[in-house]
């Protein structure tokens, strides 16, 4: 297994700072993996470019292929996964890619990363992680004066950016104790 990790939507604007921060404090590589929509953002990394420690690759966590290529190709030893949609307003104008992207292309992440990790050597499986980025729009509309949410917070999303991103979460959740994939 490779000294080197993957980060799904990391020309985002979190998912940038992140790889900012990662190639600042850490020696493992980075390949950034983003399909680069309206979110995406290269010239957010313009100071990492051309570092041996990183490295850019576009394509769509919805390719299984791809990913199956990818996984073979680059052997991570972890998984950050940032891709989503995640525009409110642009969710409830067209819930399509929000499905597509939020919950099929995680489920493809995560089917792509089990076989993967499957077939690792069992110490290389031991210290694997698949770390999924959520957001607390899963947990609803939170007015002034009520106590701020925790991970105990009922889900209630309440567009359907939310709603894709709370099935995301729940398949992560459910590969970790199904499979017991190391999420």
């Amino acid at each position: 297994m490779e000294d080197l990790i993957l980060v799904t939507g990391g020309a985002g604007f979190i998912g940038s700072n992140f790889v900012l921060q990662w190639i600042a404090e850490e020696t493992s590589r980075v390949l950034n993996f983003d399909k680069l929509t309206y979110a995406g953002n290269l010239h957010n990394l313009q100071s990492v470019e051309g570092q041996a420690s990183y490295r850019f690759l576009q394509g769509d966590i919805v390719d299984r292929g791809l990913l199956r290529d990818l996984f073979a190709r680059e052997r991570p030893r972890a998984v950050v996964h940032f891709a989503a949609e995640s525009h409110v307003d642009r969710s409830i104008h067209g819930p399509d890619d929000f499905i597509r992207t939020n919950v099929n292309g995680t489920f493809n992440l995560l089917e792509e990363t089990r076989a993967y990790w499957s077939w690792l050597a069992e110490n290389d499986r031991e210290t694997f992680r698949f770390l999924h980025v959520s957001t607390d729009e899963v947990y609803g509309s939170l007015g002034p004066s009520e106590q701020a949410f925790c991970e105990r917070t009922a889900y209630a999303p309440n567009s359907p950016y939310s709603a894709s991103k709370a099935a995301s979460d729940h398949l992560v959740r459910a590969y970790h104790h199904t499979y017991k994939l190391p999420v």
